[in-house]
């Protein structure tokens, strides 16, 4: 026999890039944390020059072997983000090489614009400079071009605070977009209680968060949604408020983060039993977690179930039961994908 399930869904990468940061990975072997490479220059900025030098034909072909690799182990839904582009121009270059992704491959992409994820060196200790003249006037531009789904950021000491983050929601509010936001991961700045408060998507990363966090995530609808592959590629130690969230009735989504940086991970089954085996998620909590609160986390009410009515992304697998889809590492039980219905 086979199992059937929806079709996975990745609600968190950074799927579109230019280069790639192996390099850096030897840095972090060798002791450097993250803050200390990227205050060095490294880090995301690295990345974002790649991606500037980078023509948008060429963002697409480095992304499809990415993609290609999370289609094979049955996603059908991807949400990519922005965010190493950092100009305008070279924002909405992302967020076009993203869209064509959907002309290359049956999957439907779902892009957030995240020019907040880092300060450019040319706006060095300007952020609320580069937020006035790059993240949010070209958040309205990518909007009136019909470019982005939901507006993100990065709230962290090394990036934007708090009240950065909410003058970039009040502009996404002002256009009837959803929010999400990078919240808690290296620090505990009170994201998750700003986008909480917003009605937001989802909190994602969340190690930091504590128990008053996870009440107002749960009191919202927004969802937590976890990224054991930057916490194992970072070699970190504070875990998330497993047992907050579940007493405060958390939903919780589970993602790739695929970044060239901190999660250079194209694989969600391997994303569920880290999942499991780090954050101690059941795996009927992490095959949820790439179903159907992945598609919660993306405000998406037509996918991520088997219920009448909705789209038939459906993933069929040579497993007996559910639980082997998130014991087993480095095997691809998948038979056969669904795209709205039909095999691919």
């Amino acid at each position: 026999g086979r199992l059937v399930t929806p079709a996975l869904i990745d609600c968190h990468t950074h799927l579109v890039f230019g280069g790639d940061r192996a390099r850096e990975f030897e840095m972090r072997l060798q002791g450097a944390s993250y803050e200390e490479i990227a205050r060095a220059g490294g880090g995301i900025l690295s990345t974002v020059t790649a991606t500037r030098a980078a023509t948008e034909d060429e963002l697409v072909a480095s992304a499809l072997p990415r993609l290609d690799a999370l289609l094979a182990e049955g996603a059908a839904t991807v949400e990519v983000k922005s965010g190493y582009g950092l100009t305008i121009a070279n924002e909405l270059k992302m967020l076009r090489a993203a869209r064509r992704l959907t002309a290359e491959r049956p999957v439907r992409i779902v892009t957030s614009w995240l020019a907040a994820h880092a300060v450019p060196p040319e706006y060095k200790d300007r952020p609320d400079a580069y937020l006035d003249e790059v993240a949010i006037p070209g958040l309205r531009q990518a909007h009136a071009e019909g470019l982005v789904d939901a507006v993100d950021g990065f709230c962290e000491g090394i990036a934007f605070s708090v009240a950065q983050m909410a003058r970039l929601f009040d502009v996404a509010a002002e256009l009837g977009l959803p929010v999400k936001l990078h919240a808690e991961q290296l620090s505990h700045l009170g994201g998750s209680r700003l986008v909480a408060g917003r009605g937001g998507l989802s909190a994602d990363h969340v190690e930091y968060a504590d128990a008053d966090d996870a009440t107002a995530l749960a009191q919202a609808g927004t969802v937590a949604t976890l990224l054991p592959g930057a916490f194992y590629a970072l070699r970190e130690t504070q875990m998330p408020p497993m047992a907050a969230f579940r007493q405060a009735g958390t939903t919780l989504a589970l993602a790739t983060d695929c970044n060239p940086g901190t999660s250079p991970l194209t694989s969600l089954l391997l994303a569920m039993n880290m999942g499991a085996t780090l954050f101690r998620l059941t795996p009927e909590e992490a095959l949820r977690g790439v179903t159907a609160n992945a598609a919660r986390a993306l405000g998406l009410a037509d996918r991520g179930r088997l219920e009448p009515g909705l789209r038939a992304d459906l993933a069929v697998w040579n497993v007996a039961h559910p639980a082997e889809l998130t014991y087993r590492i480095g095997f691809n039980p998948l038979h056969r994908r669904y795209f709205e219905g039909k095999p691919c």
